[in-house]
């Protein structure tokens, strides 16, 4: 019989491809990050129970590039600080990627509120540009020039949070309660610089980031980092508690039903 693709995959290559995630390399990326304070209640307003905001309104957003295994990717997060009971961390609350492998296993895996986009990262001497465009909206841009290195950060862990969830088959809240999902990463750094800078957010119907005002922009470095990370379910939350917020992963909330899109609307 011929090779059927669809066909259930025998155990040892499933041991394989298990064996295999197990042991990941090393990815490095470059990017640029921004980190700026917002108004407070615009970080109490994005956050669902039981998340609840940091001592400071802080907005982070990241825009990097590397390369695995020859294929270029480019990855972007735009997220808040934020606690869950005694765990202080980010609430990411977009994810912007250019490949639909990388959009899927985070999402599916992880609930990390990931879609596809265009994100570039360009250095032309000093001078350095990091954009995330989607339906034809550049809605985060940082731009500058490089100032000067920086000391080589020490390695960090960070926590970032997640809900993971699936819409229900009916169209009426969810199939199951929400995942609270914290994600643990060990970040390093093989160099790092300051840049001079500024950060634009345009205004997009599908990405609001521009609702996080730029009040006082605390930072913009350029660096080339590499991290893992490991995922866990932290608790489960009451599906009225995340219900009012499931319109933040999608670009419409029509998607979780598939009715079909009015003319002129994004899809």
């Amino acid at each position: 019989m011929a090779r059927v693709r669809y066909a259930a995959r025998s155990p040892e290559s499933l041991d394989r491809a298990a064996r295999d995630r197990s042991v990941l390399p090393e990815i490095w990326s470059t990017g640029v990050v921004a980190l700026w304070e917002t108004d407070p209640e615009v970080v109490a307003a994005v956050l669902p129970p039981p998340l609840v905001p940091a001592d400071v309104p802080l907005v982070r957003a990241n825009i990097a590039a590397c390369d695995i295994n020859g294929h270029p990717l480019g990855a972007g997060a735009v997220a808040v600080r934020c606690r869950h009971g005694a765990v202080e961390g980010d609430y990411t609350l977009t994810m912007p990627m250019t490949t639909e492998r990388a959009v899927i296993g985070g999402r599916e895996v992880f609930g990390e509120p990931k879609k596809l986009a265009e994100v570039t990262v360009d250095r032309d001497g000093d001078g350095v540009v990091a954009k995330v465009t989607r339906h034809g909206v550049t809605y985060v841009e940082i731009r500058g020039r490089v100032a000067g290195e920086l000391p080589l950060p020490e390695p960090r862990r960070t926590t970032s949070f997640y809900y993971k969830f699936l819409p229900a088959v009916d169209g009426d809240g969810f199939d199951a309660d929400p995942m609270l999902v914290h994600v643990v990463r060990h970040e390093k750094h093989r160099w790092a610089a300051r840049v001079e800078g500024e950060v634009i957010l345009r205004d997009s119907a599908a990405d609001p980031v521009a609702d996080l005002p730029v009040r006082r922009l605390v930072s913009v470095t350029l660096g080339e980092r590499t991290s893992d990370q490991k995922g866990f379910v932290a608790e489960r939350v009451k599906a009225d508690l995340v219900l009012p917020y499931i319109h933040q992963r999608y670009d419409d909330i029509a998607q979780i039903a598939d009715d079909p899109p009015e003319p002129g609307d994004h899809v």
